[in-house]
């Protein structure tokens, strides 16, 4: 079953999108946390962190370059940003298909939120 994000990227869902490759999807979240709240997604399926093999290590450093890239873009980069991947249920997962959350634009607490 396909999730929102693979709706997404096949373009059956509309998103704001601010960055894409062929390995990558980035749009802004559609109920942000921050000012910045931009979700960065790899174009293939991946359900959590927990289903990442060593054949992943790249794609993975490669949605953390992206993140950067978009930060700077935004203009957060330099004031600082947050970077959160959630994994499972418990640890706030709601869309089985991996995906980081880059939050900025204003002071971050602690926890995550």
């Amino acid at each position: 079953m396909s999730t929102i994000f693979t709706k997404i990227i096949n373009r059956e869902i509309n998103a704001s999108i601010v960055f894409e490759d062929d390995e990558v999807l980035a749009f802004n979240d559609v109920n942000p946390q921050a000012p910045v709240h931009v979700l960065i997604i790899p174009k293939r399926e991946i359900a959590t962190l927990n289903d990442l093999t060593e054949e992943d290590a790249t794609l993975v450093g490669r949605l953390h370059l992206v993140a950067a890239k978009i930060a700077r873009d935004k203009g957060i980069a330099e004031d600082g940003y947050r970077v959160v991947m959630n994994c499972n249920e418990q640890g706030g997962q709601s869309v089985y298909h991996i995906h980081l959350h880059l939050m900025g634009g204003r002071q971050m607490s602690w926890p995550a939120g």
